[in-house]
């Protein structure tokens, strides 16, 4: 199992429309992947799981992921946060 934590800095968190890319990115892979914040897990597959988090910018999230492909689904996924989801 592959985790780390990460710091949401785009302008709207993970709501909506970058929500909706977080997800499209993660299921990309095959690996269970997780999202969590303040002790609540969710599948980082599920829209409605990500959004029911409420992630704002500024918030620290942890990402885990499990499976053959672990390591590559937790550099995509930082990438993309990294990234701003190009707002």
């Amino acid at each position: 199992m592959k985790t780390c934590e990460i710091m949401i800095t785009n302008s709207s968190g993970l709501h909506a429309r970058p929500a909706t890319f977080f997800i499209q990115k993660a299921n990309f892979y095959k690996s269970t992947i997780l999202i969590e914040k303040d002790d609540r897990k969710v599948n980082a597959k599920s829209l409605l799981g990500v959004l029911s988090l409420g992630i704002a910018k500024g918030m620290t999230v942890k990402l885990s992921a499990e499976g053959q492909d672990e390591d590559a689904a937790i550099d995509g996924l930082v990438s993309l946060i990294n990234s701003g989801f190009n707002e």
